[in-house]
């Protein structure tokens, strides 16, 4: 609701999620970042903070920024010092008017909205958009908030239209949809449930069906029973259900099934952090599953990276009849962004089918080493999907000469792979400056790395591709730099080990493996100090 509040006075708005691994209780937080211009990553630093008990307190207290605000329920929490304070009672209010407790967050958002000189009438639109429950009861309950606070910023109306406010997840979910997905199959995993939720609640407006099997195994084998028949299918999952995955990955790459995987990062090994952020599946993505096999690894950045490249999944997948990992993390999936989205930039493309002209093929050896596509029902075809070595008709074989063939298909097709990622123009995202430093970073972590990058007049490059890695388009952008500095929030600086292995060499890694990621600040104060 503070989002939408601040949306509704034309800022740009970014909010960062931080909860526990607990069914109830434990301490959860957001950080709410509004700006006139564009944001998409918070900072340490905050204006105000909302507290609704002691230990919110005395956990944020040196988050706040000098001449900053506490607005506290004095019935749970007290400043005890001469930092300014905004007290209100909020539990005693609540309890008065015979309400649940969690309406101290409608009281909140009153005393926020006139700390920050804001229109009590936006809020009251904002709680009759939000809130399903008791609507009258909690615009008198924030209204009494309202009341009790005061003045002491001056949030000034900017005369715009707001954005959509939606999370990484959600954009994902819509650019699967944009890209001819018609089923969505997922076990929930945080931080990919999401996408899960988001669909099955929307199933009927976006015309297409979710399905929440027994486990991660039964998911991806119905997504490929699905694009067996010839319907686009995705599922989302976490480091753990992907390891379940893995072996049916094999057999995407051996049957040439089209299949696209969101892997939405969090801290592992084993269960690991679940509802904290981590970059640490890079390679686990490229190279997992048993022998050689053609595959595309992409990592958005940022709101409409995530819509856009989720509908370009989609398509590579069915062009290429290859699996397709769309690797996010929790801080791209549960961020929410204002977005500015162009859908006609978004277009399902064909695959390549089958003419209906003579016998049928499944495994067509062509020059590209892709087949042309026929699906179960069609006239003339028997349509083949085989996990063995097998001939172009689909047919099994093990003579040394044909296996060879099979090997030979394959290594044809991921040439073709490369050459489709080096052809493409957005295969990186590009911040000029001085090259002497040229910070590199992938995933959601390019949001802190761009700001900085901006504010220090730096180059920085956003890999977006990871696998085949785009080495022309990388040596373009990286051929005046000075020193390259990888910028990742994994423990051992993985895209830095991958860009040295394809021969580009890196001077130094900055990363943070304490399951949190950069803040801008944090981020700006370390390149500052490896400057």
């Amino acid at each position: 609701m503070v989002a939408r509040l601040l949306n509704r006075y034309g800022y740009r708005v970014f909010v960062y999620e931080d909860y526990q691994s607990l069914i109830r209780g434990g301490h959860n937080f957001a950080i709410v970042r509004a700006s006139k211009e564009k944001v998409e990553e918070h900072k340490e630093r905050v204006d105000v903070i909302v507290a609704l008990n002691q230990e919110t307190v005395e956990k944020h207290r040196k988050r706040l920024k000098e001449g900053g605000y506490f607005i506290v329920d004095s019935d749970k929490a007290g400043v005890h010092d001469t930092v300014n304070s905004i007290e209100i009672p909020m539990t005693t209010i609540a309890r008065e008017r015979n309400l649940p407790l969690i309406v101290r967050n409608t009281i909140a958002l009153g005393a926020l909205a006139r700390a920050l000189s804001m229109d009590f009438l936006v809020v009251e639109d904002v709680i009759r958009k939000c809130i399903r429950k008791k609507v009258e009861e909690n615009v008198e309950a924030c209204k009494e908030g309202y009341n009790a606070s005061r003045e002491v910023f001056k949030v000034e109306k900017i005369e715009r239209e707001p954005l959509p406010l939606l999370t990484g997840n959600e954009l994902i979910a819509l650019g699967l949809v944009k890209g001819g997905m018609k089923v969505y199959i997922a076990y929930p995993m945080t931080p990919a449930s999401s996408i899960l939720h988001f669909l099955a609640a929307n199933e009927d407006r976006l015309n297409i069906r979710t399905v929440h099997p027994e486990t991660e195994i039964a998911v991806i084998g119905m997504l490929q029973g699905c694009a067996y028949a010839g319907v686009r299918a995705a599922c989302g999952t976490s480091g753990g259900g992907f390891a379940l995955m893995v072996e049916h990955l094999s057999l995407a790459g051996q049957a040439e099934i089209p299949t696209v995987i969101v892997l939405a990062q969090r801290p592992a090994p084993a269960t690991g952090v679940p509802t904290y952020t981590m970059q640490g599946d890079l390679f686990f993505a490229m190279f997992s599953g048993h022998g050689e096999f053609p595959r595309v690894v992409m990592a958005p950045g940022n709101g409409e990276q995530a819509f856009y490249m989720s509908a370009e999944a989609m398509n590579i997948a069915w062009k290429f009849q290859i699996p397709v990992i769309v690797l996010s993390d929790k801080q791209l999936s549960e961020s929410t962004y204002s977005v500015e989205i162009d859908e006609n930039l978004v277009r399902v493309e064909e695959p390549l089918l089958w003419n209906g002209e003579g016998e049928y093929k499944r495994y067509e050896f062509t020059e590209n080493g892709i087949s042309p596509l026929a699906f179960p029902g069609e006239k003339n075809a028997v349509v083949k999907a085989n996990s063995y070595e097998h001939d172009e008709f689909g047919i099994t074989v093990e003579e040394e000469e044909k296996v060879e063939r099979g090997y030979e298909k394959r290594l044809r097709k991921m040439k073709a792979v490369e050459e489709y990622v080096n052809s493409k123009e957005d295969v990186v995202d590009v911040i000029e400056g001085d090259e002497s430093t040229v910070l590199v970073t992938w995933g959601s972590t390019r949001n802190a790395v761009f700001e900085v990058a901006r504010k220090l007049g730096l180059k920085a490059v956003q890999v977006k591709y990871l696998y085949p890695l785009p080495r022309k388009v990388l040596e373009k952008e990286l051929k005046n730099a000075g020193k390259i500095v990888c910028v990742e929030v994994n423990s051992t600086g993985l895209l830095a080990s991958w860009l040295e292995y394809n021969g580009i060499k890196v001077a130094d890694r900055i990363l943070k493996y304490n399951a949190r990621p950069f803040a801008v600040d944090e981020l700006e104060r370390i390149v500052r100090e490896r400057l």
